[in-house]
């Protein structure tokens, strides 16, 4: 089959490696009809270490499953399935609290025992506790809006609930990548009224207003944080959701919380030396939450309103490619020439 690895920053090849196979009693194999690249794909891209034997990419899939494990009870070959972006056993007290993503023993695609979902098919270990069978066919209508459960919606969502956002929350929302703009559908659903979007693509932008911002900025750093503060009242807001992961973005995120509101990160962040003393978080009360989202625990919320078309999360994808385009679906993002990539097999 062909799978998709990644050598060296900006080195992406599909080659052809051998078919995944039932190793466990409770693992399926999944054929996977839609992928997709990940903003976060880009740290690799960027900046992983060069290797001989490359490292399988992607974490985002929908498939069909077509075989399982004799212990495997909760889906069944033919089933149309969200495969989330990291793999659990649903009963550990981590998976039983709704924190898949600290799983005891589950993990994340493309480790030395898994491969990757920029693939044709997977083994999927924990297919019980990891897969979500859907009551839907495959529609290609629908399958792209699905697909952001496995991920960024999830994360999204994720932000905003570990935010608390509700009818009276203020927000701002750092990054107009799919995780920033979902996060401001995700905070629109939860209730907040005003939301400001800080984003410089207009063509984004204009997404995240008919997601629910109700102002963008496209000023960065000071500019950027002056910019809010007046919108604000000088106060800023009383949450800020950090959805990029660098340095710069988080110092922003620090510049336009309110006193007593929370930062929300779920850009994975980029920097170890973050500031969290007295002049940053503590004098004026400041929560620091987020973190890799457990979309395995949101998924029955959110899955309902993508089915009845209520909300459409899979507008963030805006070009489709084949698997043997990904090396291009890559540049593109990496270029700003596309928002989020979807593959087909």
């Amino acid at each position: 089959m062909r799978a998709t690895y990644m050598y060296a920053p900006g080195d992406v090849r599909v080659i052809d490696v051998p078919d995944p196979m039932i190793t466990q009693p409770a693992d399926a194999l999944v054929r996977i009809v839609r992928s997709c690249i990940c903003g976060s794909d880009l740290h690799p891209y960027h900046s992983i270490t060069p290797s001989d034997h490359g490292v399988p990419m992607g974490h985002e899939a929908l498939g069909i499953v077509e075989d399982i494990g004799a212990d495997v009870t909760t889906v069944r070959k033919g089933d149309l399935v969200i495969t989330p972006f990291a793999y659990s056993d649903g009963t550990c007290d981590y998976c039983r609290a709704g924190l898949q993503t600290s799983c005891h023993h589950g993990g994340f695609w493309g480790s030395e025992h898994v491969g990757g979902l920029q693939a044709d098919a997977v083994r999927v270990p924990r297919a019980d506790g990891t897969l979500v069978a859907i009551p839907a066919r495959e529609d290609p209508a629908l399958l792209a809006s699905l697909l952001t459960l496995s991920d960024v919606y999830g994360t999204g969502h994720h932000a905003a609930v570990r935010a608390r956002v509700g009818p009276t929350t203020s927000v701002t929302v750092i990054g107009d990548g799919a995780v920033g703009l979902l996060a401001v559908l995700s905070a629109r659903r939860l209730g907040a009224e005003r939301i400001i979007l800080m984003g410089r693509h207009k063509q984004r932008t204009d997404l995240g207003r008919e997601f629910g911002a109700t102002d963008v900025v496209a000023e960065r750093g000071e500019e950027g944080i002056t910019a809010v503060r007046e919108l604000t009242g000088g106060d800023g807001t009383h949450v800020v959701i950090e959805a990029v992961g660098h340095m710069p973005t988080y110092t922003q995120a620090l510049g336009v919380v309110r006193p007593g509101g929370v930062i929300s990160r779920v850009g994975v962040p980029q920097y170890d030396d973050a500031p969290v003393g007295f002049a940053s978080l503590f004098g004026p009360n400041i929560t620091l939450t987020g973190g890799p989202a457990p979309v395995r625990a949101y998924i029955d919320t959110l899955l309902p309103a993508v089915l009845d078309g209520t909300v459409d999360p899979g507008k963030v994808f805006d070009r489709r490619i084949g698997l043997d385009e990904v090396a291009d679906g890559y540049r593109a993002m990496d270029n700003r020439e596309a928002l989020k990539v979807l593959i087909r097999p």
